[in-house]
This record gives structure tokens, C-alpha cells and sequence, in this order.
């Protein structure tokens, strides 16, 4: 697959402490129109290493690079993968063009950027035709987090053992804003 290494070394344990790249089969494949894109999606890997999901990231273009994008999201499905998450900004085609050339699930994170702030990069990933849908997240660093935890839950669907650390993550957020809450109202009081 020229330029598309569906194996290109996908995160999936750690060891000693430090994380370590291995050649497993990734699920989830991250990518971004740009490098200026990595702060977006690096909340995503911590949340899919929490989870044990090995994930592969990803440089390509809708624009400056159409066919190794094309190429990419056409061979995603025979490599294994099985959500792909796309972070663009500004025009934003990128989770457009991946979900009209493979029929996995495709998230897109809009990128904010100079002058709209992401505005542009929404509107471009969310106004897709009938047809060819794109789970769209919110704008930013947030939407790097949703994308990761969207894309845990799909993969739940069918994975028991997941189902059960989705559970745990999302009882440890209830715990935490209630804790901040008696934290707060303890330190109203004095």
C-alpha cells in the first residue's frame, strides 16, 4: 500500500513504565490533516492506552495528499481497523472524504484554527449529504477526548470486557464531581 502502512507501529502496551510501539493489528485509526493537529488527538491516546485499544496515528490530507487518504480509508477495513477518527480544521474535508471512501465508522473532531476558531472546520464536518455520515465531536481538545470515548463505546457493542471499564471510567467521573462538590461546600462553610 503505497505510503498507507496500515501496521505502522500502533501503540498498545507499556512496559517498565514507558510506552512501548508494537505490530498489533490497530482498531482505531487516528488522523490528521496536519501535524499541528497532534495537541487535538493526544488526549485520545491516554484514554485509548487507559482502555487497552491499540490505535495507529496518522499525517494525511484531503487536499494535499487525496490519494493517500482515499487509499487509506479504502484499505482501513481489510487491516482491521475498525473506526477511524479524522481531526481536520479549517475546510475540514478530511472526515468527508474518509467516510465516502469506506463504510466503517468515521468521527470527526473539528480543528479550531485562524479566523473562525473552528466554526469553519464544524460546519465543513457536520453538514455531510445524506448518505455518507460523520459522528461529529466537539471542537478541540474536548472533541480529541469525546472521539476516543465515542469510539470505545462502538467498539463495547460487542466486547463485554470493555463494556465493564467504559462502566468503571464513567463511575470514576460521577465520583469525582461529587467529591469536588463536597469539596466545594466544605470549604464554602469556612
Amino acid at each position: 500500500m503505497k505510503g498507507c502502512d496500515l501496521m505502522a507501529k500502533t501503540v498498545n502496551a507499556k512496559k517498565s513504565g514507558k510506552q512501548v510501539a508494537s505490530e498489533v493489528s490497530p482498531e482505531v485509526a487516528l488522523i490528521m490533516g496536519s501535524q499541528n493537529d497532534l495537541p487535538i488527538l493526544e488526549k485520545s491516546f491516554t484514554i485509548f492506552e487507559q482502555f487497552g485499544i491499540p490505535f495507529t496515528v496518522r499525517v494525511m490530507s484531503a487536499h494535499r495528499s487525496p490519494d493517500v487518504a482515499i487509499e487509506f480509508a479504502r484499505n482501513a477495513e481489510a487491516a482491521g481497523i475498525k473506526i477511524l477518527i479524522c481531526a481536520a480544521g479549517m475546510a475540514a474535508h478530511l472526515a468527508g472524504v474518509t467516510a465516502g471512501h469506506t463504510i466503517l465508522p468515521v468521527i470527526g473532531i473539528p480543528v479550531p484554527s485562524e479566523p473562525f476558531n473552528g466554526l469553519d472546520a464544524l460546519l465543513s464536518t457536520v453538514q455531510m449529504p445524506p448518505g455518507i455520515p460523520v459522528g461529529t465531536v466537539t471542537a478541540g481538545k474536548a472533541g480529541g477526548i469525546n472521539a476516543a470515548l465515542y469510539a470505545i463505546s462502538i467498539l463495547a457493542l460487542n466486547n463485554p470486557e470493555l463494556t465493564k471499564k467504559l462502566k468503571a471510567y464513567r463511575a470514576e467521573q460521577t465520583a469525582q464531581v461529587i467529591k469536588a462538590d463536597q469539596e466545594l461546600n466544605r470549604n464554602l462553610q469556612h
